[in-house]
């Protein structure tokens, strides 16, 4: 272990060892490295532990770089933290182009893969817990994917748990990846409408963008190729708290004038490649849909074949360009060069019939330990509806639902979110 100091917190890197399969414990082992956090002034106390789960799939945790960064520095009044890495991100066993190919072919890759979702992380983490705690259960907080996690923690391993906060992060407990996607493209449309209300100058740039790059096909610095599809993806950006603002600024220099005529600006086409760009985290593209697996039918590129219904989104259809939104797609494994050596293993992926199941209703309707989610109202990542089905469908679990943020409402909000949710599982309010 080592250990290190920020303005007013004490770091310790901490690096396990758990199996590739936790039905064969003593098979294969990969690296989970993880970062435990307390404030100076109480490193020597005994603290309870908060389990942070990043959003995802396929993110290294927080590296905070200050105390009062977002919500850290309010659980650092409380607890020790603990920041994973879940498998395959961060400084864990890294799953990428360059490091795959070590598992064999794409057969190969897809299986190792399909270790990766939320009953392998629990897993994980319910085997590195005794060793942090000394067997005391500790509390989970879990962002957007990292709540899917905190849900599986609840229906797997709950007497691990002393309490669970997730915030943007409850899970459809038995919806196809279809269903998601088939709720969540209105969502989209919704939010690209309200920006164009905002910005309506967008409208025509993003037009003019659009055909520009029907026209070229730029490639982007490392080898993107950026299409019209890929363009609209930006749209992901709408999700969050200021993504609005993010899209328009991009989007308001995009040309400069050169002796060939307007041209794309190597400053947007930058800034273009930072925000689509996979090479920092592949596993967010290669396992998305999966996370959504449970039953016999594949996911089989959902968002893909749902996109057809809603022909709005097509870049020739009439009126305002439409941006997509928190969707993989094929394209997506030709145009980045982080993707493309893996298009076999994600179709073998797409393709997998035999997702075991992530829920266990019957446990979750007879949940024992205090939880807290806050909805946000409208978040384009995470159905609404889906969210309050599965809030009553967990014993006891106390929502707070609330428009006054996005879905990174637990980073844009401080340490409010965080505030509320503890008060709720305390019973403080």
């Amino acid at each position: 272990m080592t250990s290190y100091r920020l303005p007013g917190v004490v770091l310790t890197d901490h690096r396990f060892q758990v199996p590739l399969d936790h039905a064969d414990p003593g098979g294969e082992q990969i690296e989970l490295y993880a970062r435990e956090a307390v404030a100076s002034h109480q490193a020597g106390a005994q603290l309870p532990w908060l389990l942070y789960l990043q959003g995802g799939p396929g993110f290294g945790a927080n590296r905070f770089t200050g105390k009062q960064q977002a919500w850290f520095g309010r659980a650092l009044q409380d607890f020790r933290v603990l920041l994973v890495d879940q498998r395959g991100t961060g400084a864990s066993t890294p799953a990428n182009r360059q490091t795959l190919p070590l598992r064999g072919g794409p057969a190969e890759q897809a299986a190792y893969l399909g270790h990766f979702r939320s009953d392998s992380i629990v897993r994980d983490c319910e085997l590195i817990r005794p060793q942090l705690t000394g067997g005391e259960p500790w509390t989970v907080l879990g962002q957007s994917f990292g709540g899917f996690c905190a849900v599986r923690y609840l229906s797997a391993a709950p007497e691990g748990l002393s309490a669970a906060l997730i915030t943007g992060g409850l899970p459809t407990l038995d919806g196809h990846a279809d269903d998601v996607y088939r709720a969540a493209y209105p969502r989209i449309a919704r939010k690209v409408a309200a920006h164009y209300k905002r910005y309506p100058q967008d409208i025509g740039r993003a037009r003019e963008i659009a055909a520009h790059l029907q026209e070229h096909r730029p490639t982007l610095p490392g080898g993107y190729v950026l299409t019209v599809e890929a363009f609209q993806s930006l749209g992901i950006l709408l999700g969050g708290g200021d993504g609005s603002h993010q899209l328009h600024h991009l989007l308001e220099d995009a040309f400069v004038p050169t002796p060939q005529g307007p041209q794309l600006s190597d400053a947007f086409l930058e800034q273009v490649h930072a925000a689509l760009s996979f090479a920092g985290h592949p596993l967010y593209a290669l396992i998305h849909e999966s996370i959504y697996g449970q039953d016999t039918r594949p996911t089989a590129w959902a968002a893909e074949r749902v996109r057809a219904e809603f022909p709005a989104f097509d870049a020739g259809a009439e009126g305002p360009l439409a941006f997509t939104g928190e969707s993989i797609h094929p394209w997506h494994f030709e145009v980045d060069p982080a993707l493309r050596p893996l298009r076999e293993t994600a179709e073998l992926l797409a393709a997998r019939t035999d997702w075991p199941q992530l829920y266990d209703t019957a446990r979750l309707a007879a949940n024992e330990v205090p939880v807290a989610a806050a909805v946000y109202h409208d978040d384009m990542y995470v159905d609404v509806d889906d969210s309050l089905r599965t809030a009553r469908s967990i014993r006891g679990l106390r929502t707070w639902v609330t428009d006054e943020f996005e879905h990174d409402g637990l980073r844009a909000g401080g340490p409010r979110v965080l505030d509320r949710l503890l008060a709720l599982v305390r019973d403080e309010i």
